[in-house]
């Protein structure tokens, strides 16, 4: 009996036909993004994302204060090591709050720059922030390309399959 390997190329379904003699089976493919993170649309604090058309998030305005920004809760889970990666804009910072059940933070929060991080147990949703740094706001305009990836190693930026997840406004 012999083995078969399927590589998915890029994001999207797909199906398998599959023929042995007189049978023959479909199988329906997904092949999801690496990017396990799920954003959309906010609006908050001063600041305002919107998604291009190549998934990445494009953030406008002033934040209220500083620790001020948008923010997206979405179900997580998966379990293992992680890593955090992505372009930033200057004077905004993004992070990521593992959550349980009752949606209190389980370890320490995930940043830019932070080596693997492995997801605590008990972790249910993530908490994607994308807040202002700067202590005296100013006016923003640039684009975001964050990435959660499995594994301990970053891969080029790819666009996450949800980009339709309305988000709001968030204090850290």
């Amino acid at each position: 009996m012999g083995a078969l390997s399927i590589t998915g190329i890029k994001p999207g379904s797909t199906s398998l036909k599959l023929t042995a003699g007189k049978i023959t089976k479909t199988v329906p493919i997904t092949v999801l993004s690496r990017n396990l993170l799920a954003y959309g649309p906010a609006s908050g604090s001063g600041l305002t994302a919107t998604v291009n058309s190549d998934g990445s998030l494009h953030v406008t305005g002033t934040a209220h204060g500083q620790w001020c920004g948008v923010s997206w809760t979405f179900p997580f889970p998966v379990q293992g090591t992680v890593k955090l990666s992505g372009t930033s804009i200057a004077g905004l910072s993004f992070n990521i709050k593992c959550l349980d059940a009752k949606g209190q933070q389980l370890g320490d929060q995930m940043n830019l720059g932070n080596s693997a991080m492995a997801i605590p147990a008990g972790t249910v949703s993530l908490f994607l922030n994308v807040i202002s740094t700067e202590a005296t706001p100013t006016a923003k305009d640039g684009d975001l390309r964050v990435q959660l990836e499995s594994g301990d190693t970053a891969h080029e930026w790819m666009r996450p399959d949800n980009t339709s997840l309305k988000g709001g406004g968030a204090m850290s």
